[in-house]
Formats: C-alpha cells, structure tokens, sequence
C-alpha cells in the first residue's frame, strides 16, 4: 500500500468503519481496512457536497446511491455525492483508499489569476 501522509495530522482514529490517514485544508484521504465488519457500512449522509477519488481498491469493493443499482469501484474512480444523498459503500476484499476533497468545487477548480 502507498504511505498518504502529513507532517501536521497523525493518524486519527474516528470511531467510524475508516481511518484518516492525512488531512490538509484541502482534503482528507480515508482508508477502509481490509477487515472492516460489513455492518458498520451503512447508509449515510453527508452535510455537504463531496467528490470523492478511488485512490486505491481491493477486489469487489463497490458504492451505491439511493434508488440505484451498486457498482464496482476501481482506482481513478471520481464520485460527485450531493449534499444529504443516501449512499453506501459495498465490502469488498483488500484494502479500500479514498480522497474526499474538500474545496467545494471538486477536483476541477480553476487557478485564479
């Protein structure tokens, strides 16, 4: 597995079925572990838009919004999850890393001038 760290956050633990391994003003990047017990995954919301990136993934691993078949996730994977929109993410095998982005604008923002 590729080390995601900051010199300024120690990894915390959540009380949730994941593990910060980095936060920055930025982002924050999350990992799953392999032995996650499949019922701490539930249906959630999150208070505000998110675009989410599959940095690493483990066989099987899959996400699903409300009223929507689940799909299979793989690494590069870029996931826009409104504000207050059901969705879970499915158990697979391996270990399951993600980056939750933090700038309202996602992924794409744009260099100001």
């Amino acid at each position: 597995m590729q080390v995601y760290s900051d010199s300024n956050q120690a990894l915390e633990d959540t009380g949730k079925p994941y593990q910060n391994l980095s936060i920055t003003k930025d982002c924050i990047v999350r990992s799953f572990a392999s032995d996650v017990d499949p019922e701490e995954l539930k249906w959630h919301q999150d208070n505000e838009d998110r675009w989410v990136t599959v940095l690493e993934c483990g066989e099987d691993w899959g996400f699903q919004y409300d009223n929507e078949l689940p799909y299979r996730l793989e690494p590069g994977d870029m996931l826009f999850i409104e504000r207050h929109e059901w969705h879970r993410v499915i158990k697979g095998d391996g270990e399951l890393v993600i980056k939750v982005d933090l700038n309202d604008k996602g992924p794409f923002r744009q260099e100001e001038n």
